[in-house]
């Protein structure tokens, strides 16, 4: 397994330390996200509910046990990993297991974009 150090997360043109801790602030909320339900919905109408475990360097999220949902029709697929690049993500959402109560998430977490 790879580590990193967040100072090679920065652009080269940032300075390392008027950026050090918001980088680790961002770094620390994004593992916070780390195996948490997410629910994101693509500038194509669809929506995939999955398991979150990462993102790469462009920012693409990969998630796990996943199911896709086209906006506007009942039906489900279940696709399993995927890896949704970050230029069609349009909205976000977390949800905490230990808050849902009738199918309804209750998370301040969620992202607009």
């Amino acid at each position: 397994m790879a580590s990193f150090e967040s100072s090679s997360l920065l652009s080269p043109s940032a300075s390392p330390s008027s950026t050090d801790q918001s980088t680790c602030s961002s770094i620390a909320a994004l593992k916070s996200l780390l195996t948490t339900t997410l629910r994101i919905t693509t500038t194509d109408n669809r929506v995939f509910i999955g398991t979150f475990m990462g993102t790469d360097q462009l920012l693409n999220i990969i998630l796990v046990n996943t199911e896709e949902y086209i906006l506007g029709n009942e039906a489900s697929r279940f696709v399993g990993q995927i890896m949704l690049p970050w230029r069609l993500v349009l909205h976000v959402e977390a949800f905490d297991q230990q808050n849902t109560s009738n199918s309804k998430a209750k998370d301040n977490r969620s992202l607009y974009i």
